[in-house]
Order: structure tokens, then C-alpha cells, then sequence
């Protein structure tokens, strides 16, 4: 049966609804509720149960199902765009009151009516034993100091259980739980033993098969719990002759002895990342800091290769981690260290910063650490050490996208005069047309001019769109719509560029061949609009369904997940070589100077029409778009970027400069329409 289901028209219903969902999202009402959920639910897809049950009208409806058979608990599902998605998993077969049992011999306390008091154990506060003090369970839980069992030793009684069991969001938050109790009560002699059974276990839900399991599980600040757990557990880490080191694929545990004489001490860490990737990283106490301590004590460190992308599938902090997760556990005299991270997405393009784990507030904070230097391949961190608050440090992913108020005024700029610029350009088109179309070649040249205006205007008007339905965060599928019609008229402005070179070819290579208007036009509409169209309907049809087809902080095109970009950037740059290769022979065409014409004079009129036909068709043929070639190859240079940005931001001006204004038959029929104005205007007053 369905969560909640609200009626049209009930008032009431909606706010409970409201109220229940704000309540919901919030983390401060559970999702499932005794007596809500249907106790014959199918074992199959919860998801369809869902859709049989309740129509997905609204957003931020509700709907709980049943597990299947094997295992208890429930998942929730919302309704959203019109679609149910998963919300929740609290699905699991794990018992995690047994498992605690076995390596601790807690037996459940009644409560003061005979049965077992919430069938939890006993807390006061969150983190907080009941009785005594974290590292005190043993003891409160009534163990026998003289005659423990293996299990008790090193806890791999529970170890084989655990690692079979899949890695499934209930069991995720059921395992962080567990550890988190582990890491509370069980604090006395943390030997290797126990630090191995503890890192198998933790390491079986750190893997990087199962990231994506985490954005289910319940409780968003899991992730946050397993962190903490892992450092306060570690730090107890008893030594073996002054080190020791503990390794699982996805969790490393190393330690050693420090002492005041010592040279600085270091920790490398080389892990798996994934079945394809490794990354490393490095930790350094300074010489200066080991001065300060007054007596012999220990340095623990501990690598997370993985914890920076469960963090940010979980929510938890939105934010990219660009490195493995570091972990610290120093004497309190020790308050500042050295870290080097290799960075994960090495590209030139992405910047990083380097920042600690706050424990309380649980988010990422860049007070705790500064940059010592930043390379392509890894960063090097100054880090404060705080035992309460900065014990865990990592580097963040950074775009640095070139920001310049130069750029950005010449863009705006650039922009309204291109818009005004191409208005004024189709005006006269149209005053003009029937004066400068008399001739075939004039009237396909003119027509192919108004629909690269049309095009480039509405190009310019959808990227503001685009740029004002991202900033104002609106949804999702106004932000796809916008990079569609973006990326099929900034499309058609390129293939009516390139229809235009054709003409230039066929008008200086086929002086013999005629074509008829008729035939012209539709060839030109069928390159101009039909080959942007299947372009652009391919992309958003195999990259949308595994939402890869929007850029993450823009309304425009993937590029580092699916490379959606290169249905744009593919077509428009093959235009360009294209039509650089059009100029070329226009150039090698352009006629001769008259015989008698002295040596100078010859070159220099040569020099002049070259200089025009070459200055009328970059515009009208996009070739200031080339340019965007040198600010990949130089993406730091502010001088490629300007000149990048001028050039395109005042096509629309260019356009109508070098496209109509300059045009001898345009202007002679301006003039024409002029004087003939001035000529009714007399005879009116007359």
C-alpha cells in the first residue's frame, strides 16, 4: 500500500503532505511509520508496485514498499518528474545486535516491563555509553577479562558473515552502525588482530563497486560516522615493535613511534582506486614538530582512496574530492603537517584546494589547510591538526574557469551590440530584397546571409536563456530544453556558414553549371536545419537516458562523463577547416590587376583585394571560431581568451558590417529607397 496519497482538491491532504515531505527531507521523521506498509508486496520490482499503486502526479509524493522475503526493512521511492525514483534503501539481512553479542557477550538489559529495551543497545546521547565511558564496553557489557575467546580477541568471528553479505545500502548502514560501536565500547586493546577484522569489514562497504549504493542509505551522514569511527578505532592502535601496517584494498592503516630526536617522519600510501586506477598520497611531520614533544608517542595514519566519492554520492558535503581521504592521529603537540595528493582528474583545466574534514560540522573546510604548491599531477597541503575538529584532510576539485571583469564586460557587451547589430541586419535584408535578388547568385548569396543572421540571433538569444534558467536554478528539464535549441541553432549557424562556402565554390569552380532556385533552396534548408537537427536529436537521445547529456553547472554540453560536446565541437571546427579552405581559393581566384599597371601598383592592389575578400568572408564563414583552438591549447593565456571573445561576441556587428553594409548592390538600393522617401515626403508636404 502507498505512504501517503493525497486527493485532488483535499486541501487538508496537501498541507499534511507538505508538512510530511518537509519533515522527510529534513532527516527529522523517519520514512516508515508501523502499519504502513503492505505486508503482501511482490519480491520483483518495488518500483512498478509503486506505479500500480499511486499515479506519479505530484512531486514529492511518497511510497514505502515491503523488502523481498530474505530481507527486512523497507524501501521508499518519490515520485518526481513524473517518474518513481529510489530514494531510500533500508533493506538488509545483516542482525546487528547478534553480531555485537558474539565479540563483546552483551547480553540485552530488560527494560522495566521484562522485554529488552528497544531491542538497541544503551545509549545516553549520541556517542555516549550509558554507563562509564567509550573503551569501558568489555567491561559494562560483561565480558570476562580472564578467559576471552578468540572472537573477543580479534573479532573474526564475524568477519566471514559480514564479507558475504552484499553491500547493499541497508547493510551499508547497518555495517557503519556496527563500527560505530565497535569504535565507542570496544576501545580496550586495539591489537592487530582486531584493527585487521575492523578494516575487512570497513573495506567491504569502501569498495568502488558499490559508491553508488550510498546515495540510498538512509542516514546521509553514514559516510561522516564511518570516518569518525575509522580515526577514534585507529588511534587506539597498539604498536608492534614501534609500527605497524594494515592493508585492505580501499582502507590502509599505518603507524610508528615518533619521538623528539627523530628526523621527520613520513607515511606513503600507493592504493586502488578503482579496477583501472591507483592513487597515491603522502603524509610528513616536519623535524620542527617532532621537537615539540616531550616524550616517546606514536603517529597513525589512514588512507581512504574511495571516501571523497561516497562522500559526495551520499550528499553528504556537494562538493568533488579530487584525492584520497588522509587521516591523522597525532599528540596534541603536533599541530602542523605536510600532505601531498595525487590528483584524481589531472586535467589542466581543474584547479584544486586543500582543505580538512570538520568532525562536527561535517563538511569540508579550506581554513584547515593551505596550498604549498599545485602542479598538474598532485598538491602539496600545510594542515592545522585537530584532534576535535581537523583529523582527516583531502584536496577538492576546483575548475579554474578564466574569470576577468574584461571578459565578461566584452561579453555583454558584444552580445547586446551582436543582437541589435543582427536585427538591423535582417531589417534591411528585407527593405532591400527585391532590389539586390534580381540574379540568381545574388538572390541564394542573400538568402543564405538571412538565415546565418537568423540563426547566430537566435543562438544568442537561447544562451541567454540558458544562462538565466542555470543561474536561477530552475528545473531540470527547462535547463535540457535550452542546451537542445542551444547547441541546433548554434548547429545551423555553422551548416549555413558552410552552405554559404559552397555557394562561393560553385559560384568561382562551376561558372558552367547552373542550378535552379528551387533546387538551391531546398539543398540548402536540408544542410542548413536537417543535418543540425539529427545531430542534435542523436545526442540528447543517447546521452539523456544515463543523464549525461548536461554539463555539470551549466545548461550546455557533457564533456567529462559522456563527451556530449563533441557532437558540437566535431561538426562546427570540420566547418571551419572547410571553409579556410573556401578563402584559400578565393584567394588564389582573386583577378589580376590590368595590364600597365607598374610592379608597385600591382602588388599593392593585389595585396588590397586579397586583404577585403579575406576580411568580408571570416565573419560570414565563422572562421573567428578557429580561435577557440588556441585557447585549448593555451587555456591560461588571458590574451587568447580576449581576443577569442571579441571576435565572437561581435559577430553579429561583423556580420552586418562585412555581410550588408559593405555590399556596393545593398547600399545602392538603400540610397535608392532613400531618395524615393525624401521624393514622397516632398510631394506630401506639396
Amino acid at each position: 500500500m502507498p505512504f501517503f496519497q493525497e486527493k485532488r482538491g483535499d486541501r487538508q491532504a496537501m498541507a499534511v503532505r507538505a508538512a510530511l515531505c518537509l519533515l522527510l527531507w529534513a532527516g527529522i521523521l523517519p520514512l516508515a511509520a508501523p502499519g504502513v506498509l503492505s505486508n503482501g508486496s511482490k519480491a520483483g520490482d518495488l518500483q512498478d508496485g509503486c506505479r500500480d499503486l499511486i499515479p506519479c502526479e505530484d512531486s514529492g509524493t511518497l511510497c514505502i514498499q515491503a523488502c523481498s522475503p530474505s530481507f527486512h526493512g523497507e524501501k521508499s521511492f518519490v515520485c518526481k518528474d513524473r517518474t518513481w525514483r529510489m530514494f531510500t534503501d533500508a533493506c538488509t539481512n545483516l542482525d546487528v545486535q547478534s553480531l555485537f553479542q558474539r565479540i563483546s557477550k552483551w547480553e540485552p538489559l530488560p527494560s522495566s516491563e521484562g522485554h529488552v529495551a528497544g531491542g538497541r543497545f544503551p545509549f545516553v546521547g549520541p556517542g555516549k555509553p550509558a554507563h562509564g565511558k567509550p573503551g569501558d564496553g568489555a567491561k559494562y557489557f560483561g565480558a570476562d577479562d580472564s578467559g576471552r575467546s578468540n572472537c573477543q580477541a580479534d573479532f573474526s568471528c564475524i568477519v566471514p558473515e559480514i564479507l558475504s553479505s552484499p553491500a547493499i545500502p541497508g547493510n551499508i548502514a547497518d555495517i557503519v552502525e556496527l563500527l560505530q560501536k565497535i569504535s565507542l565500547m570496544l576501545l580496550e586493546d586495539v591489537n592487530r588482530g582486531k584493527m585487521q577484522s575492523f578494516s575487512k569489514i570497513a573495506n567491504h562497504i569502501l569498495n568502488s563497486s558499490v559508491i553508488s549504493n550510498w546515495a540510498f542509505v538512509k542516514d546521509k551522514n553514514a559516510s561522516s560516522t564511518l570516518l569518525d569511527s575509522v580515526n577514534l578505532f585507529a588511534g587506539k592502535l597498539l604498536l608492534r615493535n614501534g609500527s605497524e601496517n594494515i592493508q585492505e584494498r580501499f582502507i590502509s592503516t599505518k603507524g610508528f613511534s615518533i619521538h623528539q630526536n627523530a628526523s621527520g617522519k613520513s607515511f606513503d600510501f600507493s592504493m586502488e582506486l578503482n579496477q583501472t586506477n591507483t592513487v597515491s598520497g603522502h603524509v610528513v611531520i616536519p623535524e620542527e614538530e617532532l621537537q615539540k614533544l616531550p616524550k616517546t608517542s606514536k603517529a597513525i595514519s589512514i588512507a581512504f582512496p574511495t571516501l571523497g566519492a561516497i562522500m559526495e554520492a551520499s550528499h553528504l558535503d556537494p562538493v568533488s574530492v579530487n584525492g584520497m581521504v588522509l587521516s591523522v592521529s597525532l599528540p596534541e603537540e603536533l599541530q602542523h603537517i605536510l600532505l601531498t595528493f595525487e590528483k584524481v582528474n589531472k586535467l589542466e583545466n581543474v584547479g584544486a584546494q586543500c582543505v580538512g574534514w570538520h568532525s562536527t560540522e561535517r563538511r569540508w573546510d579550506h581554513k584547515a589547510c593551505k596550498m604549498k604548491s599545485n602542479n598538474i599531477s598532485s598538491v602539496v597541503c600545510m594542515c592545522k591538526h585537530r584532534r576535535r575538529t581537523f583529523r582527516s584532510f583531502s584536496i577538492l576539485m576546483s575548475p579554474t574557469l578564466l574569470r576577468n571583469a574584461v571578459l565578461d564586460y566584452i561579453t555583454c557587451v558584444g552580445l547586446g551590440l551582436s543582437i541589435f547589430s543582427l536585427i538591423l541586419c535582417l531589417v534591411i535584408e528585407t527593405t532591400v530584397w527585391h532590389h539586390v535578388t534580381r540574379t540568381e547568385i545574388t538572390y541564394m548569396r542573400h538568402f543564405c546571409l538571412v538565415n546565418i543572421a537568423m540563426s547566430l540571433l537566435i543562438a544568442d538569444i537561447l544562451f541567454i536563456v540558458a544562462a538565466v534558467v542555470h543561474n536561477a536554478a530552475l528545473n531540470y528539464r527547462l535547463c535540457v530544453a535550452a542546451t537542445f535549441f542551444l547547441h541546433l541553432f548554434y548547429l545551423a549557424l555553422f551548416f549555413w556558414m558552410f552552405t554559404l562556402g559552397l555557394l562561393i565554390l560553385y559560384g568561382l569552380l562551376l561558372v558552367f553549371f547552373k542550378i535552379t532556385r528551387s533546387v538551391f533552396i531546398v539543398t540548402a534548408f536540408l544542410i542548413g536545419y536537417g543535418c543540425p537537427l539529427v545531430i542534435a536529436v542523436l545526442t540528447v537521445i543517447i546521452t539523456e537516458p544515463k543523464n549525461g547529456y548536461l554539463r555539470s553547472g551549466a545548461c550546455w554540453l557533457n564533456w567529462y562523463e559522456t563527451k556530449a560536446l563533441l557532437a558540437f565541437a566535431v561538426p562546427a571546427l570540420s566547418i571551419v577547416a572547410v571553409n579556410l579552405a573556401v578563402v584559400v581559393v578565393v584567394v588564389v581566384k582573386t583577378p589580376r590587376p590590368s595590364i600597365g599597371e607598374s610592379c608597385k601598383s600591382h602588388d599593392l592592389s593585389n595585396m588590397i583585394r586579397i586583404s577585403k575578400n579575406v576580411a568580408l568572408l571570416t565573419p560570414l564563414l565563422g572562421l573567428t571560431w578557429g580561435f577557440g583552438l588556441a585557447t585549448v591549447v593555451d587555456s591560461h593565456s588571458l590574451a587568447f581568451h580576449v581576443t577569442f571573445a571579441l571576435l565572437n561576441a561581435f559577430q553579429g556587428f561583423f556580420i552586418l558590417l562585412f555581410g550588408t553594409l559593405l555590399d556596393r548592390k545593398t547600399r545602392e538600393a538603400l540610397r535608392k529607397n532613400c531618395l524615393s522617401s525624401k521624393r514622397e515626403c516632398s510631394l506630401a508636404k506639396a
